[in-house]
């Protein structure tokens, strides 16, 4: 894994671009133990954002390159990167810290790194929702982070306590989010690919692609990056000091007049014309009243940010909420949940059902954009995103079911049932009943916890109902 995030450390651009570059990467854990040292009982996770949530299988790394001309190395440059590592998808905090960090420790080495680390570890822990003013180097950065009951696209809470902090906090607008417009290559912001196909960047700047790749060609090393090229259907030609280029690609469609979009077969040498290659066909057509706001207008970047972020956020809308409609019909009713039996079972997803609900609530009835939707969602079907999106609202569903399942346990007339009953069925009902409580409180299931609690007078009513040789057993498993 040490070797892994030193090759992910350094670019491989075929540039001889100077100065200071930075990105990301994410590594996934090799073997051993995944446990955090930050352990938290899951509370982090449960209350954030599913984008935002700690991986137990991952690392992500983020870089501060460096490369200047040094006669005095074998070389002739200085070449080093500082690399922060990482559970949490925190790029743009992470990105702004390195940035503060990196040029001090490039000029004198460990003992400025020794001293941020000793600041770092007595940053707090991050709580979604909260405020948190992280120190470092004199600098007080104020950030704010997002939580599970955020309104998705809605402006982060006002920051606070700024009166007492001194000096004046570096506020970051976002803990995650990078400025669009000015990121390069900013295409690979924009594209929301639902589809999860790839996409190479190609050219200088922070175009590069890295030495080695652990889950691309199963690690193995690239070289000339044109023997990879076959395998990936489109690749963004970038020159140092280009506009951005303005096009979602799996979504949108048609591209401004001036960016080109060639046929990735024509994509044969290293010095290669800026443009857009690409084997895609496009599903939906541009939104051209988008498009004039963004080009034609001078804005602060962080507004065309806005913007741009805002007509995303109202595609991905109008692209899954269909879906969503469709997962709930799947839901039993909540009549046909009976205490005395087991829940039912979610009804399974048809594609070709799901396909002819769209005529009469599709994406249409939210959004103006015409194309292929259907194709959209078929290649969406294939993707590994369906498979995860899937799993999540699947997973959802199932513990929202044994929530009203233990609540209509509580609604039933326990004495009543026991009437008739042997000791057998009894003490089988007992089981059952702790075995469902116990599962509620460790998978943190959408149940109040006067619920919880009325279950477990429930159990105790019918453990002492029991003769005493049983309530022994009982209450000493």
């Amino acid at each position: 894994q040490k070797t892994s995030i030193c090759y992910l450390s350094f670019p491989d651009s075929y540039s001889g671009g100077l100065g200071d570059t930075q990105f990301s990467f994410r590594l996934r854990q090799a073997g051993g133990s995944r446990n955090s040292p930050f352990q938290d009982d899951g509370r982090y996770n449960r209350e954030a954002p599913v984008t935002l949530q700690r991986e137990a299988a991952h690392y992500f790394g983020y870089v501060y390159f460096r490369q200047v001309k040094d006669s005095s190395m074998r070389r002739g440059y200085f070449q080093k990167s500082l690399v922060l590592v990482s559970r949490l998808p925190y790029v743009n905090l992470f990105q702004c810290l390195l940035q503060l960090i990196a040029p001090e420790y490039f000029d004198k080495l460990e003992p400025c790194l020794e001293a941020v680390c000793n600041e770092i570890d007595q940053w707090p822990p991050p709580v979604p929702g909260q405020t948190l003013n992280l120190p470092v180097m004199g600098v007080v950065i104020q950030v704010r982070i997002p939580s599970r009951v955020d309104k998705p696209g809605s402006s982060p809470v006002k920051q606070c306590n700024q009166e007492n902090l001194l000096p004046a906090p570096l506020v970051l607008p976002s803990v995650h989010e990078l400025d669009l417009f000015r990121e390069k290559p900013p295409l690979l912001y924009r594209a929301p690919l639902l589809t999860g196909k790839p996409r190479k960047p190609w050219g200088g700047g922070a175009g590069f692609q890295h030495i080695l790749i652990p889950e691309f060609q199963q690690g193995r090393e690239l070289g000339l990056l044109c023997k990879g090229r076959a395998g990936c259907p489109q690749v963004q030609s970038q020159q140092e000091g280009t506009e951005p280029e303005l096009s979602p690609l799996c979504v949108t469609g048609d591209l401004p007049k001036q960016v080109k979009v060639k046929k990735l077969a024509k994509l044969k040498t290293l010095d290669t014309k800026p443009g857009i290659y690409t084997s895609y066909k496009t599903f939906l057509h541009k939104d051209k009243t988008l498009i004039k706001r963004l080009l034609k207008r001078k804005r602060p970047s962080e507004v065309q940010s806005a913007l741009l972020r805002r007509h995303l956020l109202e595609l991905t809308q109008s692209f899954i909420i269909p879906l969503e409609h469709y997962m709930a019909s799947l839901m039993p009713l909540q009549r046909a949940i009976t205490p005395w039996k087991n829940p039912p079972q979610i009804r399974p997803f048809c594609q070709e059902d799901f396909m002819k609900s769209l005529e009469h609530a599709g994406p249409q009835l939210t959004c103006v954009l015409k194309g292929d939707w259907l194709g959209l969602y078929r290649r969406f079907f294939k993707s590994p995103n369906f498979d995860g999106w899937f799993r999540q609202r699947h997973r959802e569903m199932t513990q929202k079911l044994e929530a009203l399942h233990l609540e209509a346990i509580c609604e039933a007339d326990i004495v009543a049932w026991m009437k008739d009953k042997s000791e057998v069925e009894i003490v089988d009902l007992v089981l059952k009943l702790r075995e469902k409580l116990v599962r509620a409180r460790c998978q943190h299931l959408p149940v109040k916890e006067e619920t919880l609690q009325r279950v477990g007078l429930y159990i105790d009513t019918i453990i002492g109902s029991l003769p005493e040789d049983l309530q022994t057993v009982l209450h000493h498993p």
